[in-house]
């Protein structure tokens, strides 16, 4: 009984100690503090400050136009006299929520999908590749477009849908490689030994030591996504009006540079804090969980 509850304690002192040598890596990351502060902060603008305004998103102001910053309005306003800080507040919630979601459908797919192709392996394993190097071959502007055409062209789910079917591709490939990895460890083969069921061996022992790889590209996923739906939206295949996202709003500035370059400046600059928070706290937890690769 005395020995059980050493061993206990000793392997919840060595998990702790796992994670907690990590936390304090992160945490010693400049650059990721840096970034995490940055991200909160615009995220929580994002989700409370529409809600804050004194104005309306879609109201219009024909006869006041477009100004430049003052006090009513911090950051402007547009060619119709819309606030512009609401519309980069509200546009923010949408790009960040597709950057999120199409994540998530990415994670998911992708990390079922080459778990099982690497762990079964074989010609099963080499024919679920190959429909991944097929999907790679399509060219991803024209399966928005294909997609656009088909379903509902202003449906913010058909976002998550593109960029998700894409985005798993790659997280596909990388869990695959990894599982082939893990599925020649000794503790697979002892589990399969002593009768584990395969699906147990999966969930028990290869996903759980997949979380490392996993969690790194996820958060260097989230901003590549983030970018991709900004340049769909630039180009008129994503957000459709009235609904706005960082894209729109920074095609809508380009056009009008030379005349009211606060419509541009204010969008981009929100939009790149953005994506370089995310990459600095993506390469803070990638150093932090994997050491030696910083070296």
């Amino acid at each position: 009984m005395i020995k059980q509850q050493r061993e206990s304690a000793a392997n919840s002192v060595a998990s702790k100690s796992l994670g907690g040598d990590a936390w304090d890596r992160l945490k010693r990351n400049r650059m990721a503090q840096i970034g995490g502060t940055i991200f909160i902060c615009i995220t929580l603008l994002c989700v409370i400050g529409p809600s804050l305004s004194s104005y309306s998103f879609e109201e219009q102001n024909l006869a006041y136009g477009a100004q430049s910053p003052s006090t009513e309005h911090w950051l402007g306003t547009d060619d119709l006299g819309r606030d512009l800080l609401l519309r980069i507040l509200t546009g923010g919630r949408i790009s960040i929520g597709v950057g999120f979601a199409a994540t998530l459908i990415a994670l998911i797919i992708g990390v079922s999908y080459g778990a099982l192709a690497g762990y079964i392996g074989g010609k099963t394993e080499a024919a679920m590749m190959r429909f991944v190097d097929a999907l790679y071959a399509l060219p991803f502007t024209m399966t928005v477009i294909i997609l656009t055409v088909t379903f509902d062209k202003k449906s913010i789910f058909l976002i998550f849908m593109a960029i998700g079917a894409i985005e798993w591709l790659t997280m596909a490939r990388i869990v695959r490689g990894q599982t082939r990895a893990l599925r020649k460890k000794t503790y697979v083969d002892a589990a399969l030994v002593i009768g584990s069921s395969h699906s147990r061996i999966l969930f028990k022992h290869i996903l759980p030591n997949l979380i490392g790889p996993v969690i790194v590209y996820t958060t260097l996923t989230i901003p590549a996504v983030i970018l991709l739906e900004s340049i769909l939206s630039f180009l008129g295949l994503g957000v459709q009006p009235p609904a706005s996202s960082w894209g729109i709003l920074i095609n809508d500035g380009a056009q009008k540079l030379d005349i009211y370059p606060w419509m541009l400046i204010f969008p981009a600059l929100f939009f790149s804090l953005t994506i370089f928070a995310l990459n600095f706290i993506g390469d803070g937890v990638r150093d932090a969980l994997d050491p030696k690769e910083s070296e």
